[in-house]
């Protein structure tokens, strides 16, 4: 079976390096997890099969449809991204079992779920600011890069593309901007949380990272085609899966009907 990102950051994993568990924590946020379900979804509610363990309470997780099949065979599962289940199951003691029978089998405590939401559940602040100067990007930490890679892959189809330059703004010095275009409907706030995640998980304390949004046709656009890196966000394949299965729609989560637990 081939290696995915969340597997690497798995096998990577190590209790003393603090940036591998970021980069863990990270992956695990912006994965789409396939969580195995005690029954079919019933509309928008979902019943996660529940694991009584020596540690404690645990939900059985995949990072692929693959990998669910391989471990377990054929079984109701419900596939969503590891941020929106992380908000889901917090505060529930409930913790999570990813990969549970593959090599680097991951155990995620309850108190670890709680503190995954908590961390995911800060929210960027919002400022209005127009750049006064703008050069290629410059001295970016491989960090915060490897962190944006899992986040700009899930954008894909959220926006045309996106520029990465380094930006002065009037007074306040200089810094680095990323800049989407043509933004999807609604799909801006996604965007700038999926970045701020990916700082978060970046380990580079006191990193900042702007994010703005334009229009292809907007001078700004034109200002950045000519100095920024520019990132193509390919759309989703025509023949791609239609959204409609639960946890597909990041605005609208399923909802969890512990079978049992309680």
């Amino acid at each position: 079976m081939t290696e995915t990102p969340l597997m690497a950051a798995q096998r990577a994993l190590d209790p003393e390096d603090d940036a591998a568990r970021l980069r863990f924590y990270g992956q695990l946020a912006e994965s789409e997890l396939v969580v195995l379900l005690d029954a079919e979804p019933e509309g928008e509610t979902i019943a996660p099969r529940v694991f009584d363990l020596a540690e404690g309470r645990f939900v059985a997780v995949f990072d692929s449809e693959a990998a669910l099949a391989a471990q377990v065979g054929a079984a109701p599962y419900a596939a969503l991204p590891g941020h929106v289940l992380a908000a889901m199951l917090a505060g529930q003691g409930i913790g999570l079992a990813v990969n549970p029978q593959a090599e680097a089998a991951q155990l995620l405590a309850p108190d670890a779920v709680d503190w995954l939401a908590a961390t995911l559940a800060h929210r960027p602040a919002e400022a209005r600011a127009r750049p006064e100067a703008l050069h290629p990007p410059a001295d970016l930490p491989a960090p915060l890069l490897s962190a944006l890679d899992p986040a700009l892959a899930r954008a894909q189809g959220l926006a045309a593309a996106a520029y990465l330059a380094r930006v002065v703004h009037s007074g306040c010095g200089d810094g680095h901007l990323l800049v989407f275009i043509d933004v999807a409907d609604g799909a801006g706030d996604a965007l700038a949380r999926a970045v701020g995640r990916a700082l978060t998980f970046s380990g580079q304390e006191g990193l900042a990272l702007d994010v703005g949004f334009a229009a292809s046709d907007d001078a700004l656009a034109a200002r950045l085609e000519r100095v920024a890196l520019r990132l193509d966000l390919v759309a989703p394949a025509a023949d791609a899966p239609v959204q409609g299965a639960p946890g597909s729609d990041p605005q609208r989560p399923p909802r969890l009907r512990w079978a049992g637990v309680y």
